[in-house]
């Protein structure tokens, strides 16, 4: 179900919804062209408020996925954007983390600085008590699959990253395949990126999108572990119900398509999704036409189950 107002007459998009409870409203922050921008609401399901761009940086057109943490009364925004001073990877490939912050979850954030090196691009930030942890994505251009992939680091404080990134997630399926012959003939590019953790009992679940939202296999799974641990780098997560098989927890169906990178949140005891996708039939929109949705996510003892309606949660 669409969550957020579209604004037909100056549509900029809703791609990459990332939510944040803080001190009791909620905030959904998109992608835009030009920057990052905000919604917030007193209730999930409440009248959503369009709140303008939130985050911007100079001379940059091209931004991707942010996500927000608040730290101790101050919020840290995490998101990339192509920069140019730094060496690209070898794909050419410029996006780059950069984190701000602001006193406010509405912004401005400011203070922009590098984070990681390029390419790394769809962070989730995580507290527990072991410390403070940063999911994203790289690309390798080695091995049997070469392609976008998802890692785990420490942070030592909201700007400075360990430097010891260790993987956790990787492309194992043909459905991962975001190009054919991508970068040479019989080499083909294969996409994970949009990580979002959470933890519910001893289950700990790291989900993500495969393959690219303009491609009909391109779907939200996840990862799981059953472990005491938390220290993140070093939970081994598998994939379910395993890496060779094609089960996704949402991909498209008879109302909506382009069904990926989300974020999740506990309200009155229940999980929902809130993530982007494109309603099949016309409507009216123009550009990729992604907007934010939500939808139930039950979970059951390390079974993620999406419980998807095109007019009501």
């Amino acid at each position: 179900m669409h969550l957020l107002k579209i604004d037909k007459e100056n549509y900029i998009g809703q791609a990459d919804p990332f939510i944040l409870e803080s001190r009791g409203r909620f905030y959904i922050y998109t992608t835009g062209d030009d920057g990052i921008y905000a919604y917030s609401a007193d209730d999930l399901f409440g009248e959503w408020k369009f709140e303008g761009m939130v985050f911007t940086y100079p001379d940059v057109e091209d931004f991707w996925a942010p996500s927000v943490i608040e730290l101790d009364g101050t919020y840290y925004m995490y998101c990339s954007f192509e920069f140019y001073g730094d060496t690209p990877d070898k794909g050419g490939h410029r996006q780059t983390m950069h984190v701000s912050k602001s006193s406010s979850p509405l912004g401005p954030f400011t203070d922009a600085k590098q984070l990681l090196h390029p390419f790394s691009i769809d962070s989730h930030v995580v507290k527990n008590e072991s410390g403070l942890f940063i999911f994203y994505s790289t690309n390798t251009f080695e091995g049997e699959r070469p392609g976008t992939y998802i890692v785990a680091d420490r942070l030592l404080d909201p700007y400075t990253a360990e430097g010891k990134p260790q993987t956790m997630i990787v492309p194992t399926l043909d459905e991962d395949v975001y190009m054919y012959d991508r970068y040479k003939k019989g080499v083909n590019w294969h996409t994970i990126e949009g990580a979002f953790y959470f933890r519910e009992g001893d289950w700990h679940y790291l989900m993500y999108s495969g393959n690219c939202y303009q491609q009909p296999t391109y779907y939200i799974g996840y990862a799981r572990a059953k472990t005491d641990e938390t220290d993140l780098t070093k939970i081994k997560f598998e994939k379910y119900p395993d890496e060779n098989t094609y089960a996704p927890v949402m991909a498209k169906n008879e109302f909506e398509e382009g069904t990926g990178h989300h974020s999740m949140i506990k309200y009155k005891g229940q999980w929902y999704a809130v993530y982007h996708a494109r309603d099949i039939k016309d409507d009216g929109l123009s550009g990729d036409r992604r907007n934010a949705r939500i939808c139930k996510i039950n979970v059951d003892d390390g079974v993620l189950t999406a419980l998807r309606y095109e007019d009501r949660v």
